[in-house]
């Protein structure tokens, strides 16, 4: 089952705290984590392999102990954890010599050996994952828009273009932010609550009106974990010599 990124790194902050928590992520997640040991042995676990499953899963738990959001999605984050961890692995069991060395060579005229014959990731399944999330998550945020009366269209030609205004819609986000009760009432009634924003933070009514299309986006990226979404909506500036609308 394929889950949008938004929603795996709710469950992951709830699983640095809670073990169940964890648990059931990495058994949610054994196929992943099955596909990038396979990835990196070229073997099934089940063959001879066991000890590196269990270094994956390993792998797995602490980058979701140590995963923060700055650091990019999850998915690519837990491979690469995986990979490193792997790649310690062989090399400690090399110094021990109880592995086949991964710096052997892995064709007949020794030109390469075992390490750079390792399946290059980027194409990897956590790659797809996050693509289908993104693609998943504009659907969901998309359809919460035209709920609104708002396309994405009508998004990019509303964002303030002067750097005044883009801080005024900052400020409004940043109140909107502080008082959740608010985000819930643009989601109940379907309404930018003008009144009690402008109040709040200090912004001209007419200011938020002319920019209200992009308001009611860029708070509604807050209302439902749109991780992808409000990224992108959130790093907006406006353009050089722009005027304000």
């Amino acid at each position: 089952m394929v889950r949008t990124e938004h929603s795996i790194v709710a469950q992951v902050q709830a699983a640095k705290t809670d073990s169940e928590a964890a648990d059931l992520l990495i058994g949610q997640y054994m196929g992943f984590i099955r596909s990038e040991t396979v990835k990196f042995t070229h073997a099934a676990p089940e063959n001879g392999h066991e000890d590196e499953l269990s270094i994956a899963m390993l792998a797995f738990y602490e980058a979701i102990l140590s995963y923060e959001k700055s650091r990019g999605a999850f998915l690519p984050y837990a491979a690469r954890a995986i990979r490193n961890r792997l790649i310690d692995h062989y090399r400690t069991e090399k110094r021990h010599g109880n592995v086949i060395s991964l710096h052997a060579p892995d064709d007949e005229e020794g030109d390469r050996s075992r390490l750079d014959s390792l399946p290059d990731t980027r194409d990897s399944i956590a790659e797809f994952e996050v693509r289908t999330a993104s693609r998943a998550e504009i659907q969901e945020f998309g359809a919460q828009l035209a709920g609104f009366g708002i396309s994405f269209s009508d998004v990019a030609d509303n964002c303030p273009r002067q750097e005044r205004t883009l801080a005024a819609c900052r400020r409004v986000l940043d109140y909107a932010r502080a008082n959740p009760n608010l985000l819930e009432k643009l989601v109940e009634t379907g309404r930018l609550p003008m009144n009690e924003l402008a109040a709040g933070s200090g912004t001209d009514k007419k200011t938020m009106e002319r920019h209200r299309k992009y308001l009611v986006a860029i708070l509604l990226a807050f209302t439902n974990g749109y991780e992808i979404i409000r990224g992108h909506l959130c790093q907006i500036a406006p353009a050089k010599g722009g005027q304000g609308r």
